[in-house]
């Protein structure tokens, strides 16, 4: 009796080791983001805070108050929440993302999808746009 309750306990106990190491190892299945429908009027939008220094500091506050747990603190999409996301998380340091025009990055980060309940956690656009700043720093 007391080992067949020992050998179920071992099963037990390798059973459930390996569902945990499992649950790290299996890939995520988030999808890539479709491509972004950017209008015109945001593609050639200009930054009225492009060059200051101030609204960096303020959009590296407002970055890691609503964007690091998702984007990383580096900007990367690896932060502790982007794996429970539906869409991949793209780097801000990609060389694709840092192309794009400062209004596109705006219309991204506020306007549409995801995003876009941001638009009430930062509704100032002095302070989007000093996110916008930032992101360009994470080159």
């Amino acid at each position: 009796m007391k080992r067949t309750l020992r050998n179920l306990l071992s099963v037990v106990t390798l059973t459930m080791i390996a569902v945990v190491l499992f649950a790290f190892v299996t890939p995520q299945d988030q999808k890539a983001g479709a491509p972004w429908v950017i209008p015109a009027n945001y593609k050639s939008m200009a930054n009225p805070q492009k060059g200051k220094a101030d609204p960096d500091k303020v959009g590296q506050m407002l970055y890691t108050k609503h964007c690091k747990s998702c984007h990383g603190g580096s900007g990367l999409g690896d932060g502790p929440k982007a794996s429970s996301q539906e869409t991949k998380i793209n780097s801000f340091k990609d060389a694709k993302f840092q192309a794009q025009t400062d209004g596109q990055i705006y219309f991204e980060s506020f306007m549409d999808r995801e995003m876009k309940s941001f638009e009430k956690k930062i509704p100032a656009a002095e302070d989007r746009w000093a996110v916008v700043n930032y992101l360009r720093t994470l080159k």
